[in-house]
Order: C-alpha cells, then sequence, then structure tokens
C-alpha cells in the first residue's frame, strides 16, 4: 500500500458503491460467453443460421444449467453464429464496453480457436477481429487488453498442437495459452507436450484445474504444465497441503462466484469459499468466467458475492481488486499505477463513510 487505509472505518454502503467504482483486472473471461442472446440473434440473422429457439426469451430460458457439460452444449452451439471477422470484432467489442463500464482497466481474454476451426472458420478470422475489438477499446476506452488462445481439454493433444502451430503467423496478437472445457476425465497430463511447445515460445501458461476436477488437477497443472495462474481452483481446500503450497508460492487463483453457483459447484454464493481461501492467504481474484450465460458481469459478481457474504470486509475487497493486478501478466509499472489508483480510492472512501 502506498497510502495508509483505515478499512474499518469504511461502512457497507460506501463499500458496495466502492466495489463498483474501483479500478480492477478481469483475468478470467471466455469471449465466446460473452456472447448475449441479442447478440446471437442478431448474428444468426446475418449469417443465415438457423436456431432451435423461437426468441431471445426461449434461449435465455434454456440457461438452466446442471453441470459444466450441460452449459457447454449450449455455449458451443452459441458460438455457431461466429462466421466472419466482424462477427468475432462485434462479439469482443459488446464485451469491452460492459467491462469499462465496470471499471476494468485490465482484461486478459480467452478464446477457444477449436470452437470455431473444427465448423470451418480459419483461426485467422478469429485472431484478427478479436484483435481488431481490442485494438479499438485501448484507443477508445482506454482498456488495456491481452489475448490468451484455450486449448480444448475434450478434444486430443494433437489436436491442440495443431492449433497452437496454425497460430504462430498471429503469434504477436496473444501472449499465452490455457486449458478449458469438459475437466473431469481429461487431466492436465494429457497436454504435456502442447503446453511445453508453448512455453518454449514464450506465452504464458495458465489452467482449468479445480472446478468440478479434484485437487490433483491443480498439482498436475502446476507441475506438469507449469501454470502460472490457476483458473477455478476452488477445491483446493479439499488438500491442506496444496493450500500451503499455493498461500507459499503466491499461486493465483481465478475465482468466478456467479459461475460457480450455476454449474453447481456451491449452491449458492452464501456457501463460497471464497471467505476460507483469503484466510488461507490465497492470492484470489474475482472473475466472471462466461457472463452472457451466468448472470453477471464482473461488478455482479463482485457486489453480488459481497452481499451474499456479510463477514467479507473493506480489507477483503481490497484484498481481491489488488490481487486482481499483481496476478495480471503486465508490467510492473502499469501494475503500480493501477495499485496507486486503488489505494487512493479507498483512502478517500474511508474519509467519505466517517
Amino acid at each position: 500500500m502506498t497510502v495508509s487505509i483505515d478499512f474499518d472505518a469504511i461502512d457497507r454502503p460506501h463499500l458496495l458503491a466502492l466495489l463498483r467504482e474501483a479500478p480492477k483486472a478481469e483475468l478470467h473471461i471466455h469471449i465466446e460467453g460473452s456472447l448475449e442472446p441479442e447478440l446471437i440473434f442478431e448474428l444468426a440473422q446475418r449469417n443465415g443460421v438457423a436456431l432451435p429457439y423461437a426468441d431471445v426469451d426461449a434461449l435465455r430460458a434454456a440457461y438452466a444449467f446442471t453441470n459444466l457439460q450441460s452449459f457447454l452444449d449450449l455455449y458451443y452451439a452459441g458460438a455457431s453464429v461466429l462466421m466472419t471477422e466482424d462477427d468475432f470484432d462485434a462479439m469482443a467489442w459488446a464485451y469491452f464496453r460492459r467491462a469499462a463500464h465496470d471499471n476494468v482497466v485490465h482484461c486478459e481474454v480467452f478464446f477457444d480457436p477449436q470452437t470455431h476451426t473444427a465448423r470451418g472458420i480459419p483461426i485467422g478470422t478469429v485472431i484478427a477481429g478479436l484483435d481488431r475489438a481490442a485494438r479499438r477499446a485501448e484507443a477508445e476506452l482506454g482498456l488495456s487488453v491481452r489475448l490468451i488462445l484455450c486449448f480444448l481439454r475434450h478434444l486430443s493433444e494433437d489436436d491442440a498442437l495443431a492449433t497452437l502451430e496454425a497460430a504462430l503467423p498471429y503469434r504477436d496478437k496473444f501472449i499465452g495459452d490455457g486449458l478449458d472445457s469438459s475437466e473431469m476425465g481429461h487431466p492436465p497430463e494429457k497436454f504435456e507436450r502442447v503446453f511445453a511447445r508453448a512455453r518454449a515460445l514464450g506465452l504464458h501458461a495458465v489452467a482449468h484445474a479445480g472446478e468440478e476436477g479434484p485437487p490433483a488437477y491443480i498439482r498436475a497443472a502446476l507441475d506438469v504444465l507449469h501454470a502460472e495462474r490457476i483458473d477455478h481452483g476452488v477445491r483446493c481446500v479439499e488438500d491442506p497441503a496444496l493450500v500451503a503450497r499455493l498461500a507459499r508460492e503466491r499461486m493465483q487463483l481465478t475465482v468466478c462466484p456467479l459461475s460457480n453457483v450455476k454449474l453447481k459447484v456451491f449452491d449458492q454464493l452464501a456457501d463460497h469459499n471464497v471467505p476460507a481461501l483469503l484466510a488461507d492467504d490465497l492470492c484470489v481474484t474475482i472473475n466472471s468466467d462466461d457472463p452472457a450465460y451466468f448472470g453477471g458481469y464482473l461488478n455482479d459478481n463482485f457486489v453480488q458475492l459481497f452481499e451474499s457474504l456479510p463477514r467479507l470486509g473493506a480489507r477483503d475487497a481490497y484484498a481481491l481488486l489488488r490481487n486482481s493486478f499483481e496476478a495480471s501478466f503486465v508490467d510492473e509499472e502499469d501494475k503500480s499505477l493501477w495499485i496507486e489508483e486503488l489505494d487512493t480510492l479507498f483512502a478517500s472512501a474511508q474519509d467519505r463513510s466517517a
């Protein structure tokens, strides 16, 4: 902290406002998961794609998931409307506008090229459209954007390797590789070679682990894939030795509260283990995952989590927000500037609460 903050002086109403106002980074957002039903129908009409839903309301009504796989089935169906560079641009631009509204100043955006190349969409079309929107967001919204290419773990490692090689002509447009899709039955070890190849290319490594999968998947993501961040990771609490390691190594967990409830990882937000993770001194960040499907963007995740867990206070809010910058893949100068802005805002909030 660059300034002195009396966290106890920040009352509850000011804290909830502060969560909305504060600068923040989002590190776990699937851009295909930000595709709202209205845009799905607009793109479907533009591209002549027939949807098995009568209208926007019918599609929204289908967002009743029982587990990760039931969500993924709908997720991939929604992505079928994305055909052209303009489509990927439109999808990403819609997310960036929402992110800026939530005072996100930096985002590291996942994209799933295999979802699209399997439909015959060239990987260059995907990346060019996302990159165009990212550059516009930086120019018009002042938003810092990085792209992370993710591999679909239900597909083979050979498919992932081919995807990485196909993306190399666009290497300057993404900073890392990740691992997502169906977790159970697809342990991190399955992708050891492709992550080694990406690491040799200088890419950052992140991986989904410990959402539906066991703590052993988190260990494998660290030891086999050399992941620099764990996406989700909430099941680490089942292994105290692993928790101690994550704290010792200051390993970042990109936690997604509304997603966890929607996919039945927790029955309700009041049951979420964010307080326990923070109490164990883990570097937790809050993120929206697939906000169009899970009912909330980043500020929704923050505010609803704090409303549901009154024991989370201003000190916790500050830690979660600061962690988002510390866990980001940007230089220390940018991190310091954002943290200084955060400190100033919290210091002014204590004065307003007094």
